[in-house]
């Protein structure tokens, strides 16, 4: 957690300039695949995403909870989510490259949510397993 605080406290100090409008999904898929993403809000840490093989991806709000899911691109651009809680409900996003990484903003909502990359790696997501009672 100190690692990732140090990111975002660097991270936004750091001037972001998104270029040459959103992302394709291939373009997206080509910076994406096979890294998994720390991502920061308003200057706090925000999530984690881990993105695989076949637009396949695994987010967590840094709880350890995780929910798998699916990525597709939709016309004009968005960049849509499905998770295996909310698989009718999709969540699209626009993804730009700046010049510190990915600007993702949620497209579903008039307010926008601005997500920033914070860090990136090749290094797998860690959570927690199934809930098991007696």
């Amino acid at each position: 957690m100190k690692r990732l605080t140090a990111c975002l406290l660097l991270f936004f100090t750091t001037p972001l300039l998104a270029l040459d409008g959103p992302m394709s999904g291939e373009q997206f898929d080509a910076y994406s695949k096979g890294k998994t993403f720390y991502y920061g809000a308003g200057g706090e840490a925000y999530g984690v995403e881990e993105y695989m093989e076949d637009q396949r991806v695994r987010w967590s709000f840094l709880d350890g909870e995780c929910k798998e899911g699916r990525w597709y691109e939709q016309s004009g651009g968005l960049i849509c989510f499905v998770y295996e809680d909310t698989p009718g409900d999709p969540q699209c996003w626009s993804f730009y490259l700046g010049s510190s990484g990915l600007v993702a903003r949620f497209e579903n909502d008039p307010g926008r949510t601005e997500l920033y990359e914070v860090e990136n790696s090749r290094e797998p997501m860690m959570c927690k397993g199934p809930e098991v009672g007696v």
